[in-house]
């Protein structure tokens, strides 16, 4: 086996297993899809070491270095790196930059345990460099159509029905309205947009060439989409998904309310209500002055109501009533003047079935 790779389009493509020897702090800023933190130096003795390269030089933050991962915590640190080998035959470690820190681990590795492990070539940096410049040119190589539609129309169950689908919002961990908060949170935008990148390049190794994604904000709850899509999806042609105000109610009554609940009870248990309850609160809230005073306050009594039935028998009836409101008063104005400002680009309009056939065969005709 290699000790040195610097192949990241294999390492993406096959899911190699990598652990991340950075310090926890550089970890939690952002990694790629299934890695382990596995470091090298925690984060108070980076800090302490950082602080002696800058003072004294290499040498001395080298011997420092040594000092503070010695003994018992150095022994430890190698049994779990040894063990990560052994599970993963066929991985690979790294660092920032594919230096001194990613050099120790593996030079440790193969004196204590004879093990020859290949560590990434550039390490994280490179690694990050090649995931954003294969969504940059996936924008300007590939074909792109959004879909587009009132809010509840199904665009994400459009989607995840398409080979050629990226769904945004799952990579987000977010449903992308004001009211898209999941139980779970959000990656960090760095992670997100690794996502989305191994995503595109998985997609295009298996010669797709044309991509369907949602018509979004640059925002993503917190997540920002890469600069280069955002722009060009100012200008991508269009595909508007439509259906009854009755479907629409219903499938936000399913994910908003229903499934929503069954998460944070999944999550928090016996407090699960509770924090449903203060998320949506929450999310109106954050929507008031574009409501304006008199709406928000209707609105919110409603919620209230509906609310304190749930808690109280299980039923969920009142929602649908408050989100006929607020799709009619709210959301669909605004999709409204949305779809006109972008009507030269929408090339087709249909119901789901009617979309995801035009859609399938758009892909077709242009691959």
């Amino acid at each position: 086996m290699p000790v040195y790779i610097t192949d990241y389009r294999d390492i993406f493509l096959n899911d190699r297993p990598m652990m991340d020897t950075r310090a926890p702090v550089e970890f939690s800023k952002g990694s790629f899809p299934g890695v382990i933190n596995l470091p090298l130096m925690n984060d108070n003795e980076r800090e302490r070491i950082g602080t002696c390269y800058k003072q004294q030089g290499q040498q001395a933050a080298i011997a420092l270095g040594q000092q503070l991962v010695s003994g018992d915590v150095k022994d430890a640190r190698i049994q779990a790196w040894t063990e990560f080998a052994h599970a993963h035959p066929q991985g690979a470690l790294y660092c920032f930059r594919g230096g001194l820190r990613s050099q120790i681990v593996q030079q440790w590795l193969k004196e204590a345990a004879g093990i020859d492990y290949p560590r990434v070539g550039g390490g994280y940096k490179a690694m990050r460099t090649f995931l954003l410049e294969t969504v940059d040119q996936a924008v300007e190589q590939c074909d792109f159509v959004l879909l587009g539609g009132m809010t509840g129309s199904g665009k994400t169950e459009v989607l995840v029905q398409l080979n050629n689908g990226l769904d945004l919002e799952g990579h987000a961990n977010h449903r992308g309205s004001s009211f898209g908060k999941r139980a779970t949170g959000q990656p960090t935008n760095i992670d997100f947009e690794n996502r989305l990148a191994v995503d595109v390049l998985k997609k295009r190794a298996k010669g797709i060439e044309q991509f369907v994604l949602e018509d979004e904000s640059r925002m993503v709850g917190s997540c920002a989409l890469p600069l280069p899509l955002y722009q060009g999806m100012q200008r991508f042609p269009m595909v508007w998904l439509e259906d009854s105000m009755d479907n629409r109610v219903e499938r936000i009554l399913q994910d908003y309310v229903i499934d929503l609940h069954a998460e944070f009870v999944a999550e928090y248990a016996e407090q699960g209500f509770a924090l449903f309850s203060e998320r949506l609160l929450s999310s109106l809230s954050n929507i008031h002055r574009r409501l304006g005073g008199e709406r928000y306050q209707r609105l919110m009594t409603l919620m209230e109501e509906a609310l304190a039935q749930m808690a109280r028998t299980g039923q969920v009836e009142l929602f649908r009533h408050w989100t006929e409101l607020l799709l009619s008063e709210y959301y669909d104005p605004m999709y409204a003047f949305q779809r006109e400002k972008k009507g030269a680009r929408i090339e087709f309009v249909g119901e789901q079935a009617a979309v995801l056939e035009y859609l399938r065969e758009r892909g077709n005709r242009r691959g």
